[in-house]
């Protein structure tokens, strides 16, 4: 670091965090890079300045969560900030029911801080280990033909810009640049403040059955609308399904039926070896599915607790994942085709053989530009290969017909999962993505804010900074690295 200045060395000394040679790797550990310098600010003035010594040293900067993204969103080789302790409560208005903190606040102690006042979000997704500008970075979803997801619950933020600019914007004020960054990916600046719309706190009452696909993708608008909240795992291999129903309610708290032989010692630890075994033996895959469903998922379940205790549930091991949002009019065909392609591999000597299970949720339409939802009521279709013990598994060739599928019925992948659609596909897709790009230009006119995943996603590929990107990289060294798994 001997071209920072005297005075820029020791704040940085001061903000570094980590070892010395700092590698990040994502919570699948299927991304990974080692940047310059790793540093945790705690405070807005501390934001600035670290952005001013990137123009500076035209260096580039990306916030980082809890790492959880199963891509590359937040990799770099230049400077990685660690919000973990911009973990503040600024303001509560008990009237408006909103809740205003800091950015790197983790989503599980937002329950906390809401719950002591009295309140919860509307809507969560499976897990609340993302830091809240992390999560409406991609805007993170729940399941809810009423709820949007969780960057459409924002009634406010900060952000601080590529000229390290303070602005605070809502739909009163900076509009556009309020639409654009609460789904920002990264790309508009860093965010530092938002305001959480929120709910009086409330218990829900979980309903889990078992039933069969065909039946649901039958009758599949009363099943959605058969609750508040309604989720779904598909079997593959099987016409098995599982459909989770939540209601608001005012019944006593009754514990989940979830026991340690069952789902920690079977479902968990004895599973992931099965998976392991299965990478040498993978017609057992199929033979998995059954066995699974049949011993813990075929029967009725039922338990009522805190919101955010009900909506959360174990996502097991590192995995890869897909994921993307179709209008939900299409979901049924998009499963149904995806079952047919899964079953036509099973007949095959060497064919595909897929984890189970397939997850499908409902989000309601919202007006956040960059939003999956922007503009139409979708359902959010996820499929997954784990990772047992951290080994890789084939999965390329599973994406690849998934993605066919999810593009042919106009699906837009979620940003915090690797995929591959490009700029001028997202040109076709978002009716607001131009007005994105733009903003991104004004906001962050020197790439502060660009890394791989911004130029192969947001910028057409004659652009100037995707070169300066690829120049960053050999200069600093390599800005990531993932796993050549076998196709």
């Amino acid at each position: 670091m001997s071209f920072l200045s005297q005075s820029e060395r020791t704040f940085v000394d001061r903000l570094q965090c980590g070892p010395k040679r700092f590698e990040f790797s994502n919570w699948a550990g299927t991304f990974r890079c080692r940047p310059l310098l790793y540093l945790a600010p705690s405070t807005e003035t501390e934001v600035i300045e670290i952005v001013r010594i990137a123009r500076r040293h035209k260096l580039r900067v990306k916030p980082v969560g809890s790492g959880h993204s199963p891509s590359d969103i937040a990799c770099t080789s230049s400077i990685m900030l660690n919000m973990d302790k911009m973990n503040r409560v600024i303001a509560h208005d008990a009237y408006a029911c909103t809740l205003t903190v800091e950015a790197g606040v983790r989503l599980h102690d937002l329950h906390a801080m809401l719950q002591q006042r009295g309140m919860a979000l509307s809507s969560v997704g499976s897990i609340s280990e993302q830091s809240i500008a992390g999560a409406i970075a991609t805007a993170t979803h729940g399941t809810g033909m009423d709820y949007g997801d969780l960057s459409s619950m924002i009634t406010q933020l900060v952000i601080i810009d590529g000229l390290g600019q303070r602005h605070v914007c809502d739909k009163g004020n900076q509009r556009d640049l309020f639409d654009a960054a609460r789904c920002s990916l990264g790309a508009l600046g860093i965010i530092t403040q938002v305001t959480v719309q929120c709910e009086p706190s409330f218990t829900l009452h979980a309903v889990q059955t078992a039933e069969n696909l065909d039946n649901i993708l039958n009758n599949l608008s009363e099943v959605v609308y058969s609750a508040e909240h309604v989720r779904l795992w598909w079997f593959p291999h099987t016409d098995d399904a599982v459909v989770w129903r939540a209601n608001r309610t005012t019944m006593e708290p009754k514990p989940s039926p979830e026991t340690f032989f069952r789902d920690t010692l079977y479902g968990f630890h004895y599973y992931q070896l099965q998976l392991y075994k299965a990478r040498f033996t993978p017609d057992d895959i199929p033979h998995l599915a059954r066995e699974h469903f049949n011993r813990r998922f075929n029967r009725q379940i039922e338990w009522v607790d805190d919101s955010y205790k009900v909506f959360n549930f174990d996502c097991l091991f590192p995995q890869y994942v897909n994921e993307w949002a179709v209008p939900w009019e299409s979901a049924a065909e998009a499963l149904r085709q995806l079952r047919i392609w899964i079953n036509a591999e099973a007949r095959k000597p060497g064919g595909v053989r897929v984890h189970f299970p397939v997850e499908v949720r409902f989000v309601r339409e919202t007006d956040v530009w960059l939003s999956p939802a922007s503009g139409q009521t979708v359902c959010y279709i996820g499929i997954i290969m784990y990772r047992p013990y951290g080994k890789s598994v084939p999965y390329k060739k599973y994406w690849r017909v998934y993605e066919d599928i999810m593009r042919t019925l106009g699906g837009r992948p979620h940003w915090a999962k690797a995929h591959q659609m490009f700029y001028y596909d997202f040109v076709r897709l978002y009716p607001k993505f131009g007005d994105f790009v733009d903003m991104r230009a004004k906001c962050d006119p020197e790439g502060i804010f660009v890394n791989d995943y911004i130029c192969r996603h947001l910028l057409p590929p004659s652009h100037p900074l995707t070169t300066a990107a690829v120049a960053e990289s050999t200069e600093h060294g390599p800005q990531l690295t993932t796993e050549n798994a076998k196709l």
